[in-house]
């Protein structure tokens, strides 16, 4: 049993350090070859320690769990966070890329190029700083001048607009959700009922605003 949990404990490890080494572009986008790098590694990792005694898998799964666990709370430490989590990672500063971070973080410009333009910056050089994160997704700063403007900065008053509360889904009542707003079944199907829905089965969404209790239905009609 002790050769066992330390076999556990030896490949969790060494699959940790494997699939840090892969770069933070196999968390930011799953490719093909990101998704079978990672199975191979996990397949080859638990391949010594597959066993067919019950007692020994259950004693397995418990121990990985209880290390995960205590190496989560390891990770509070800066030194260790920095070696197996990584920190951040500037790839654009000032509208300029970083390629020497670029390439030390295993992203293409391609996949940096497509990770800016899906958060809506087509042009680099309105980019004042992009980051790659530890969890491979990428963090923009814009340049000051491209900033969006807020109410705030042009002395604008705003009113809180309510947050949308999902209370269908695919034709079912979200009673939980309805609790939230301290709405019951029989309110929402008269709201439903007075906005020309008396049948729920036709809604495929329908959401309440919590501040006016205004309702919003779609029927998942719309043209593609």
């Amino acid at each position: 049993m002790v050769v066992f949990l330390g076999k556990l404990i030896l490949l969790y490890f060494i699959a940790i350090i494997i699939i840090r080494l892969m770069g933070k572009a196999t968390f930011a986008q799953l490719t093909a070859h990101d998704l079978a790098g990672i199975f191979f590694v996990i397949t080859l990792a638990t391949g010594p320690i597959v066993t067919d005694n019950v007692t020994h898998t259950i004693t397995g799964l418990v121990f990985v769990g209880l290390v995960h666990f205590g190496f989560s709370r390891l990770m509070l430490f800066n030194g260790l966070n920095r070696i197996f989590v990584g920190k951040p990672t500037i790839v654009i500063k000032h509208g300029k890329l970083v390629r020497e971070n670029l390439k030390r973080s295993r992203f293409t410009l391609t996949e940096l190029l497509s990770e800016v333009r899906e958060k809506g910056y087509p042009n680099i050089s309105l980019i004042d700083y992009a980051i790659i994160e530890p969890s491979g997704g990428i963090s923009i700063v814009p340049q000051q001048d491209n900033a969006p403007v807020t109410p705030a900065q042009l002395d604008i008053e705003t009113s809180y607009q309510g947050m949308p509360i999902a209370v269908v889904i695919e034709g079912r009542i979200q009673h939980r959700n309805l609790k939230l707003i301290n709405k019951d079944e029989q309110w929402l199907k008269e709201a439903l009922a007075d906005a020309g829905y008396p049948d729920r089965n036709r809604i495929f969404y329908a959401a309440v605003r919590d501040d006016d209790y205004s309702l919003m239905v779609d029927t998942g009609a719309g043209n593609y």
